[in-house]
């Protein structure tokens, strides 16, 4: 329904899995982290009000990748048979004589409600709950009622228990007005929650006659469910989600989408909506396996290196003990908390966590042969400067990063962002692809922010000036100036 962390095991196994995914508008982009990088995502949302995908075209999506030979995996937001379509699906995917599996999931009108504080049952005020659509198809025949004339009122409003609507905000003013018209007491209490379980949540709560017009008063938008009962009125003494440091901030991740998932999750931790504008793909450089007996020091620049580094290890039918002759230096915290994921612990990590660093820890380290493991595009100062001292220094390119498409609702969503996030000099120049343009336009009030002084000197060469440097050059550090900015700017 929102927060990934709300997805089944089962559906993390099969998302792992996939040769494609087809997924919907309320799907966070960190679900789909899990995804294999090679796998094919295809976005079938559909818009309130807006461009959709048709639900023909999306089932005849499905069977035609289907029956190529793909593991397919049709992801929803909330569960599959609670108003999401799954059943049409799965007619259509019998019909075609395609082999499927139904996996649950957690459905909004539960969840959301359960993150404002609201049990839709609870022991002596609602012993039943009635999952409603507020949004009744199109082709109903009209009785002077429209749309809404597909409902049942004088049933709905006689129901002993909950009401948890769904898709029905918009339409609020008369589904209220409908209830008390067929009998619900108009001083029912009643609420709405907006974006159930992502942290920027907004809940409002009134009664049936007044909450129509508080959440037109306060902007309620879809997504949203609609509780009308009286355990509505429990939202005020159990509200747990709390405000944040960055609540009702949204921050543009552009890392790519296989390293953004730890920053993110920092992010909407501390209460950020994290927009995903992924423009880096990290792709493994083939190569024969690697011995690193010969070398004394091994220099890793990130953990993307560290990753490649030991597939080249497996290969030759090595692991972490072929290291044991070397001294191993590493860039930063993140690339040493990988190689400890490895069982290495990094001989040298640097104060200040860029070339410049590495290359001061390691004046008094000897050293006659390094291994420079990096991306195939990175700056030459460490081999330089160990050149310089008289060592033998091989360079192995073991990744490189491209460019990711961006599709163009990511990248309206990160220019209108509070922040942009840059962590390297390659998400400042694949983004800047991404729009076609130097320096792109962003709304006046985003603020541009770097991970250090080589990604902020990329970005004033693009015509880009960084509003907040990080002090300490990782996600970390990162952060920590993101939450100082936003704390100064109140």
């Amino acid at each position: 329904p929102g927060d990934p962390g709300l997805l089944t095991a089962r559906a993390l196994e099969l998302i792992a899995a996939a040769d494609v995914i087809l997924y919907d508008r309320l799907i966070g982009a960190m679900a789909l982290d899990g995804a294999r990088p090679e796998a094919e995502l295809l976005f079938v949302g559909k818009e309130g009000g807006g461009e959709s995908v048709p639900q023909e075209e999306t089932q005849a999506l499905m069977i035609a990748r289907a029956q190529e030979g793909n593991a397919v995996v049709r992801l929803k937001g909330g569960d599959p048979f609670v108003f999401g379509r799954g059943g049409e699906e799965a007619l259509a995917l019998r019909a075609a004589g395609i082999s499927y599996e139904i996996v649950p999931g957690v459905t909004a009108g539960v969840a959301a409600a359960a993150y404002a504080g609201i049990p839709v049952t609870h022991r002596g005020l609602a012993g039943a709950v009635a999952l409603v659509t507020g949004h009744p198809r199109a082709d109903t025949p009209p009785d002077g009622e429209g749309e809404e004339a597909a409902l049942d009122w004088p049933a709905l409003a006689a129901f002993p228990g909950t009401l948890v609507l769904y898709m029905g905000v918009r339409r609020l003013s008369g589904i209220a007005a409908s209830l008390i018209a067929a009998g619900r007491s108009a001083s029912e209490p009643a609420a709405v929650v907006e974006r159930g379980t992502l942290p920027d949540q907004r809940v409002v709560t009134g009664t049936l006659q007044t909450i129509a017009e508080t959440a037109g008063r306060e902007a309620i938008q879809a997504p949203s469910i609609i509780v009308v009962g009286a355990v509505a009125a429990l939202a005020g003494q159990l509200s747990w989600l709390g405000e944040k440091v960055l609540g009702g901030r949204t921050v543009a991740v552009t890392r790519a989408r296989a390293q953004a998932s730890a920053l993110s999750r920092r992010l909407e931790a501390l209460g950020a909506r994290v927009v995903q504008a992924p423009v880096i793909r990290v792709r493994a450089l083939p190569g024969p396996p690697l011995d690193p007996a010969p070398y004394d020091l091994v220099c890793l620049s990130s953990p993307n290196g560290v990753a490649a580094l030991f597939e080249r290890l497996a290969a030759g039918g090595r692991d972490a003990r072929a290291l044991a002759g070397a001294r191993v230096a590493a860039i930063g915290p993140g690339t040493a908390r990988a190689l400890a994921e490895h069982g290495i612990v990094a001989d040298v990590v640097p104060e200040r966590f860029v070339a410049e660093g590495l290359v001061e820890a390691l004046a008094d380290v000897p050293v006659s042969r390094a291994l420079v493991a990096r991306a195939s595009q990175a700056r030459d100062v460490l081999p330089d400067a160990l050149r310089k001292r008289g060592a033998e220094v091989d360079v192995l390119a073991l990744y490189e990063t491209t460019v990711e498409p961006l599709s163009a609702p990511a990248l309206a969503a990160a220019r209108q962002a509070d922040y942009i996030t840059f962590t390297s000099s390659s998400t400042v120049r694949f983004f800047l692809q991404a729009v076609q343009g130097s320096p792109p336009e962003f709304s006046r009030a985003t603020r541009i922010v770097s991970i250090g002084p080589v990604t902020s000197q990329t970005l004033r060469e693009n015509g880009l000036e960084p509003h907040v440097e990080a002090e300490r050059h990782d996600v970390g550090g990162l952060v920590d100036a993101l939450i100082a900015d936003a704390t100064a700017r109140g």
